[in-house]
């Protein structure tokens, strides 16, 4: 027998709950302890760490049950004569459309229930939108609770003509439609019932058992991504994941992405011993016959149909945390058994959830669908998501909560990701510092409005100035007459305003000078990605640590006077959050010194 995955999704209170208890009391629940039995016997996880592989999210949900945040994604196991079920019972409020998303990831069906008396909401419509986002080719529209409407033929017939009108552009395999009672059992496991003889179809778990089972095409091209090196000994090297398309065979040539390095498999061993063939699904160690370097995150792939690699795609992604995603912020990244840093570099549309409308958008918000551009930090292996769900689905991850807020799956490759290339430059870094007798840095200075960033900032450059010192100073206010003339100060422009200042600030510590930046820079996220630009030591953060208070008493320009009135949004430390530094190299206390003083401590520092 094979094992189908599936989903049961729908707005909350439609009945998914009693629905399960059904089909469980129907068909004998399968115990706790047969549970390992049945997750080795259908080849859909594997042995050791791929036994928790329940959804492709599950490196960033492993690590957030390890924080102790809850998933709250219910898997439960039963079975018939003809074949083996595991279904992933979510939550249909709205705030846990994440946990449903989860469900999803790896689901072959889903069952989306109606209540008969609402018919279609925007739940349902959500659901149905993330659910063919996934990939999820067939589904079951079991409209529930015919009971309560006197088992209404046309009530049915109207539900399920909404529907199928809606989902025309979803792109599912298969819509059907059955009229359903969980509570009192109505076409559930026989489709003959007296109480509706006007429905002639399958009963619920008759489709069930016949609805195609999205599997692995074993004919597909071999693909697998290593998830660890498996090195017991001295004498033994081999290369352990799951098979995610494919079969291989003791001698078939294969290639490693993103190295292109080739080699071939030398043997297969698995939890049983050494395998003539392993296929699609299968849990394997892949051992080669060259000693070559490979690790976590790597692919090893058919030689005649190697894995692409780039940095740059556009993706769909599901926005799944009520802090709003911002453009130009890195992100954590789990893509197959890869981490990375990413960042979305640009939204093309907003999903309306509704109507399926492409909305502008420059920002995103809980649950919210778009289609974006998307930057990694370095060259990963990937495949569309319609050609290999291992390879192109992908996390994000908060770095200091460790909290799951996106999913999303890969459409392609920029173009531009495959024809810009880095320029080697033979005029290095070391040269240019060389030839102006000094260590080039970035001189970081952060504080509230009125804390003396700009006045530290500007005695600091005469200083260096009268030392010899080659300087330039990046300020705020000035650069946002030229280069961020275009930004405003919500929170998703702030974070552009300091992804671009930290890139030129980049290119003029290359050059071979200190350069002096004097912003704001309200948030840690932005101010460690501006970090992550540099060699280490080179960037040197500087708190100018002055009281709220001490700065409104300051301020010459009356801004926080007007904060306080309402005529200025998104001011910092009044209606928009500064996050002072955790651990700076230098931390400057204003009342407690004067600029002159600041300014000696700093040189102090650099000289030392």
């Amino acid at each position: 027998m094979d094992t189908l995955r599936f989903i049961t999704c729908g707005s909350v209170d439609d009945g998914k709950s009693t629905l399960i208890g059904r089909l469980l009391y129907e068909t004998k629940l399968i115990f706790e302890d047969q549970l390992e039995a049945l997750m080795a016997d259908s080849k859909k996880f594997g042995t050791q760490g791929e036994r928790m592989d329940f959804a492709l999210l599950v490196d960033g949900l492993q690590a957030e049950r390890e924080q102790g945040i809850t998933i709250d994604v219910a898997y439960r196991f039963f079975a018939t004569e003809k074949r083996r079920f595991i279904v992933a019972d979510t939550p249909g409020h709205e705030q846990s459309t994440r946990n449903m998303a989860t469900g999803a990831s790896t689901a072959d069906a889903a069952v989306l229930l109606i209540d008969a008396r609402k018919g279609v909401l925007t739940q349902t419509k959500r659901h149905s939108r993330i659910t063919a986002m996934f990939g999820v080719r067939h589904i079951v529209l079991a409209v529930n609770k015919m009971d309560l409407v006197d088992w209404s033929q046309a009530r049915f017939d109207e539900i399920a003509a909404d529907y199928r009108r809606f989902a025309a552009d979803l792109n599912f395999a298969s819509i059907s439609a059955i009229p359903i009672s969980a509570l009192e059992g109505q076409n559930i496991l026989d489709s003959a019932t007296a109480a509706m003889p006007w429905y002639r179809g399958q009963s619920l778990l008759q489709w069930l058992e016949t609805v195609p089972n999205a599997e692995s095409d074993v004919t597909q091209p071999f693909v697998m991504p290593v998830q660890w090196v498996n090195r017991p000994n001295l004498d033994f090297r081999g290369f352990a994941g799951r098979i995610g398309s494919g079969k291989i065979r003791p001698g078939d040539s294969v290639r490693i992405s993103p190295s292109g390095v080739v080699s071939r498999a030398k043997e297969i061993a698995a939890w049983d011993g050494p395998l003539a063939e392993a296929v699609a699904g299968d849990s394997i160690t892949l051992v080669l016959a060259d000693e070559v370097d490979a690790s976590r995150g790597d692919v090893i792939a058919a030689a005649e149909r190697p894995v692409e690699v780039a940095d740059q795609f556009e993706a769909e992604i599901l926005w799944m945390s009520e802090q709003p995603m911002l453009p130009g912020r890195a992100y954590a990244a789990q893509i197959h058994s890869k981490s990375a840093n990413l960042t979305i570099t640009d939204i093309k549309h907003r999903l309306d959830i509704n109507s399926g409308a492409r909305l502008a958008a420059k920002t995103l918000g809980l649950n919210e669908i778009a289609t974006v551009n998307i930057s990694f930090d370095r060259p990963v292996p990937f495949a569309p998501f319609k050609d290999n769900q291992r390879l192109g689905a992908f996390i994000l991850i908060v770095k200091l909560t460790n909290e799951t807020v996106c999913a999303g799956v890969i459409h392609f490759a920029l173009r531009r990701a495959v024809n810009v290339h880095w320029q080697v430059l033979e005029v290095t870094k070391s040269a240019r510092a060389a030839l102006m007798r000094q260590q080039p840095r970035c001189l970081w200075f952060t504080g509230l409005s009125g804390s003396g960033k700009s006045t530290i900032a500007n005695l600091l450059d005469k200083r260096l100035h009268a030392d010899g010192r080659l300087t330039y100073i990046l300020d705020g206010d000035n650069v946002r007459h030229g280069l961020n003339r275009d930004l405003g100060f919500t929170e998703a422009d702030r974070v552009e305003n300091i992804r671009r200042i930290g890139e030129v600030a980049k290119l003029m510590v290359d050059a071979g000078l200190i350069v002096i930046v004097s912003f704001i820079s309200p948030f840690r996220a932005e101010r460690d990605l501006a970090r992550g630009l540099f060699a280490a030591g080179e960037f040197v953060e500087i708190f100018v640590d002055t009281p709220l208070e001490e700065c409104e008493r300051r301020d010459v320009k009356g801004l926080y006077a007007k904060a306080r009135r309402g005529e200025l949004k998104n001011f910092t430390g009044i209606d928009s959050a500064y996050e002072a530094p955790e651990k700076p190299e230098l931390h400057l206390r204003t009342l407690e010194a004067q600029p002159e003083v600041c300014v000696e401590r700093i040189v102090e520092w650099l000289e030392n």
